[in-house]
């Protein structure tokens, strides 16, 4: 028979409540809750809002915070964006790193010198201090949920020298949107 480090013999976990005499806590009060999927990539409790303050950086995008603004215990926080048919998210940067699980949709993503093509449940993962951007250049919505650290930085625009580096990658200048350098379209596009 296994046992664990005290020398209990070992049980697989399950979801019952076990080991304790006292029945499973009844925690109403918790917070616990259900975002109930009602169809269209929307959610019961959860509203759409701007991406960001309106800025030319962006364009057609939305987001849904599902965990992170009512004091819940966690480390981290649970977005979904959503970037209409053009839309684009700021190129920018941060200190925290990102987890990406893309559920609408197909879009692109830049992140540093890579430059991917994403559809459904492809999952990235953003490494600190790396510029990227989402991009949809498809006929339909693109939404991604947004996994990040609670406490965070906030974005940080690239500096000059970043964006040239950026922009002399043929792939990533190809799709890279930047309003502040007439870069609102697609070199495909012009």
């Amino acid at each position: 028979m296994r046992t664990d480090r005290e020398g209990r013999p070992f049980e697989p976990i399950h979801c019952e409540w076990s080991g304790h005499e006292e029945p499973a806590p009844m925690r109403d009060e918790a917070g616990s809750r259900l975002y109930r999927h009602r169809g269209n990539y929307r959610w019961d409790g959860v509203s759409p809002e701007p991406y960001k303050v309106q800025s030319d950086d962006w364009a057609a995008a939305q987001r849904m915070v599902f965990v992170g603004r009512a004091a819940e215990p966690l480390d981290f926080h649970l977005r979904y964006f959503e970037l209409e048919p053009g839309g684009f998210t700021s190129l920018e940067k941060h200190e925290h790193a990102h987890v990406v699980i893309i559920v609408r949709g197909r879009g692109t993503v830049v992140a540093g010198s890579a430059c991917w093509d994403v559809g459904f449940l492809d999952t990235i993962y953003i490494a600190p201090f790396t510029p990227h951007q989402f991009l949809n250049a498809g006929e339909e919505p693109f939404g991604f949920f947004c996994i990040v650290d609670a406490v965070r930085d906030r974005p940080q625009p690239l500096s000059p020298s970043e964006l040239q580096r950026l922009l002399a990658i043929p792939s990533v200048r190809a799709v890279l949107r930047v309003p502040a350098l007439g870069e609102s379209a697609p070199q495909s596009e012009r």
